[in-house]
């Protein structure tokens, strides 16, 4: 048995793409998954699976959330492994001890491009950090994410939008998904 997090994009934020967490935990367990279990009300869940691919896998989350829920929404799906390594990586070791509330992980479908990433480091206004590691970037925002004139750049700069936590979330997540 394996287990994975999946992360929801866009859930329950600002009134938009309302999901109750206990009706997203039975759509994961209608579709057969095991000791399924939701943390916090943004789109985190955990749950039991046989090996599967990550790809077929957020593919099949999306369609069966749609028909159940009626909200489209996409899923990033991480193995229990997966999830610790991100963890191990973080290139901001100092700054999730010091402020975990402001280091916050994007993750994304597929590999970031590089150059992207380049561009995007040299464009950052202020005083924001950003560290790419696959489908992961590591980003700090020392003075808060609420002023930051950054997460609109990402977007447009690389051309791919992901779904973030800050490092409580992704802790909370790594002890659970490790269980």
């Amino acid at each position: 048995m394996t287990k994975y997090v999946a992360l929801l994009r866009g859930v329950n934020v600002g009134g938009n793409k309302m999901v109750s967490m206990a009706a997203l935990r039975v759509a994961i367990e209608k579709m057969g998954f095991s000791d399924v279990r939701t943390v916090l009300q943004s789109g985190n869940v955990v749950f039991g699976s046989s090996a599967r691919a990550s790809a077929p896998l957020e593919r099949a989350l999306e369609t069966e959330v749609e028909a159940r829920l009626k909200c489209r929404a996409d899923f990033h799906v991480r193995t229990s492994k997966e999830w610790e390594d991100l963890v191990a990586r973080n290139p901001f070791v100092e700054e999730a001890e010091r402020d975990p509330g402001h280091l916050l992980v994007l993750f994304f479908k597929a590999p970031l491009d590089k150059a992207k990433v380049k561009v995007l480091q040299a464009a950052i206004p202020g005083r924001e950090r950003i560290h790419a590691d696959g489908r992961h970037l590591y980003v700090v925002f020392p003075d808060g994410m609420g002023t930051s004139k950054l997460p609109p750049l990402m977007d447009r700069t690389l051309g791919v939008r992901g779904t973030g936590r800050n490092w409580n979330t992704v802790l909370k997540l790594c002890a659970l998904a490790g269980s």
